[in-house]
């Protein structure tokens, strides 16, 4: 008897062993690159005990990975950039909900899923650059006035192949409409000075360089080239202030609906989105806090303050569809 009691104790205490020792792990899928996150995970995991395995690769990858490994997944987040990737992720299937008083508290609603399936962390603007040399700022004023003839061959944009730039045009589709989107877009086509190109730092250079005036980019790609290049002559504009305001996307995340260790990944997204993890989380990749309640970074502070254009994020990926099929047809490579 002695025996047996012995061993259902020893039984026992393994099985209360092994889920310790699994919840001390949380897998992580991520399109973000790995210096991007790994000061987060690193700073959860000496705050917690909890160790991040986390995995890296481009978003349509590691959706179709998670979609094929269904119930067998091992991750327990999705991480990814664009609300256009994470709207579509929802779509597919791949997130369970979570309704947290701490992430609703922290995040604005429009930078979230209105089902609770995944939530903003980090915010970037979509906005104008423009060379210092050839252009007066107040010259400036919206998206839309870069289809104006003043700006004939004085304009470059990035491939229409990125997840940015649809999303920019689908919130366009939601904010003025498709027949004024389509003017728009046809103007900016007119007005390129060059070919598109595939990156926006690519892009910010040829404005340095002097093969075009300005262009359309995220804005953390003007500040890793000008903390490169200091003396770089270009500058950050932000456009729409006495209408709907700046175009913005973010990061975000969500927790997997497969997720083995579901708790601990809601620990962990909350955590995310409060003071102590948006500081870094946004500072690493010079980008906006999505918390609203924090101000950016003091470098990120001297590109000036603006009105962000608040309609809900969620439309980036309902109006995608749409953005793709009228850019293809009006000729954006």
């Amino acid at each position: 008897m002695s025996f047996t009691r012995n061993l259902v104790a020893l039984t026992l205490a393994a099985t209360a062993f092994t889920s310790v020792a699994q919840a001390k792990e949380l897998v992580v899928y991520s399109s973000r690159q790995d210096h991007l996150i790994k000061p987060v995970f690193d700073m959860y995991t000496e705050k917690t005990g909890v160790e991040i395995n986390f995995i890296t690769d481009r978003e349509a990858p590691l959706m179709a990975r998670l979609r094929a490994e269904g119930a067998n997944t091992p991750a327990d987040m999705f991480m990814t950039v664009d609300a256009g990737n994470l709207w579509q992720a929802e779509e597919q299937g791949l997130f369970r909900a979570v309704d947290s008083a701490t992430i609703k508290e922290n995040i604005p609603a429009h930078l979230r899923s209105s089902n609770d399936m995944w939530t903003g962390l980090s915010l970037r603007a979509r906005t104008i650059a423009y060379s210092t040399e050839r252009v007066n700022p107040e010259e400036l004023s919206t998206y839309e006035a870069l289809a104006d003839d003043s700006w004939k061959g004085r304009v470059c944009l990035r491939t229409s192949k990125k997840v940015y730039n649809q999303s920019l045009v689908a919130t366009m589709l939601e904010s003025i409409g498709e027949e004024k989107t389509t003017e728009v877009i046809q103007g900016w086509l007119a007005n390129l000075a060059t070919p598109v190109f595939s990156d926006d730092t690519a892009l910010l250079k040829a404005i340095d360089a002097g093969q075009c005036d300005v262009g359309i980019v995220n804005s953390y790609y003007f500040g890793r080239l000008h903390k490169a290049e200091p003396d770089v002559k270009v500058k950050l504009f932000w456009p729409n202030q006495e209408d709907r305001g700046v175009h913005v996307n973010i990061s975000g995340a969500g927790v997997t609906k497969h997720a083995k260790q579901p708790e601990e990944a809601i620990k962990l997204l909350e955590w995310m989105t409060t003071e102590e993890a948006q500081r870094v989380f946004a500072d690493v990749n010079m980008e906006f806090p999505a918390n609203a309640s924090l101000e950016p970074s003091a470098e990120v502070a001297t590109w000036g303050d603006f009105k962000a254009d608040n309609v809900n994020i969620e439309v980036a990926g309902r109006r995608q569809p749409e953005a793709i099929m009228l850019m293809d047809r009006l000729g954006w490579n």
